[in-house]
């Protein structure tokens, strides 16, 4: 079928995907398969042959493994995010995944589709990297919660003396020297374990990021970035991994948007009404620029003062959110222009 056209359209799950393909003006086929793009191209060109394939995928657990197989392959892949997918009211209710995968096909032919940024896959390296230290300091919180609850429930008071010297070497020793019964003992010593595991490859992890950061490819930048007040290695790793290329975002509204610093709204007529930011955005990055925001407004004076300023009128949560929108503002000043961010002093 020489100078034909088929539009995939791709419901990605773990153990099947669900096909649709369609032409200009016809529906050719519903069906399911194996989760293997080699699976797909080999049924597009034995049914279909000389055609020119585009197909489109929602982004989700599967990652970009897929679009980088199908490209490889010689289709013409597109992943897109699942929320810009035009859907009816039908579509909303009587969701299935041959549904789905139809409405991507026909979506993707109608030109109505836009594919999400893919990064490259040594940014997708670097990143697994970054959000891997992510989880084990949430698995160091849950295993130190773990020890504590452990404490309450079995009436073990932690000495006055030691209150203040959580996690330290002493309290550590303490904590191996309690005399308990056995099954409490191997209790305690399981989860001390756990915690010393957790400890050692957080510590391993942030080695090796630190040395990424010396690289070649981060090394200007993530220097750039730690010159900003609230801005340490970590977070400066996170959003060069994350956003990779500053320069695909035109105006900081943009960016925000992207990150979910932007309210949401609901406007009809003469009513219009502003909510809290939008749920739809980049958590990892959100959380980090928070949390980086609540540092700097305590040692950057003019967030300083705005962060005041903010809280007089509006609650802490809210003030710190526009506190992380300046933030952001300044690593995009320091990134596009590659120039140290420099505190300014209040009169």
């Amino acid at each position: 079928m020489p100078d034909k056209i088929f539009y995939v359209g791709i419901d990605v799950h773990l153990k099947s995907w669900n096909i649709t393909i369609m032409m200009d003006k016809l529906h050719q086929k519903t069906f399911s398969q194996p989760p293997d793009p080699e699976i797909l191209y080999n049924h597009l060109v034995n049914n279909y042959p000389g055609g020119a394939y585009h197909s489109a995928y929602e982004a989700g657990f599967s990652g970009y493994w897929t679009h980088f197989k199908l490209l490889e392959l010689g289709i013409d892949s597109i992943v897109v995010n699942a929320a810009d997918i035009p859907t009816t009211g039908k579509e909303k209710v009587q969701k299935e995944d041959s549904r789905d995968s139809k409405k991507i096909a026909r979506s993707l032919r109608n030109d109505e589709l836009t594919c999400i940024h893919i990064p490259s896959l040594i940014s997708l390296g670097d990143r697994g990297l970054v959000r891997l230290r992510g989880s084990l300091v949430t698995d160091m919180a849950r295993a130190k919660n773990r020890i504590k609850s452990f404490l309450h429930f079995n009436g073990i008071h932690i000495p006055t003396e030691l209150v203040n010297t959580s996690w330290t070497k002493r309290f550590l020793d303490w904590l191996e020297g309690l005399e308990l019964r056995p099954s409490c003992k191997l209790t305690i010593e399981g989860y001390l374990s756990s915690y010393y595991e957790t400890r050692k490859i957080l510590l391993k992890v942030t080695n090796q990021i630190r040395g990424l950061s010396r690289s070649t490819i981060y090394k200007q930048d993530a220097e750039l970035l730690q010159s900003i007040p609230g801005i340490g290695l970590i977070t400066a790793m996170t959003t060069l991994t994350e956003l990779e290329d500053m320069g695909r975002f035109a105006a900081l509204d943009q960016l925000c948007g992207f990150i979910g610093f932007v309210p949401s709204t609901n406007s009809s007529g003469d009513n219009e009404r502003v909510g809290g930011i939008t749920p739809r955005g980049h958590g990892v990055l959100r959380s980090a620029l928070i949390e980086s925001a609540w540092i700097a407004a305590r040692v950057d004076p003019a967030l300083a003062r705005s962060y005041y300023q903010y809280s007089n009128r509006m609650k802490s949560n809210k003030a710190i959110i526009r506190i992380a929108k300046k933030l952001l503002s300044r690593i995009r000043y320091v990134l596009k222009n590659k120039v140290p961010y420099v505190c300014g002093v209040l009169k």
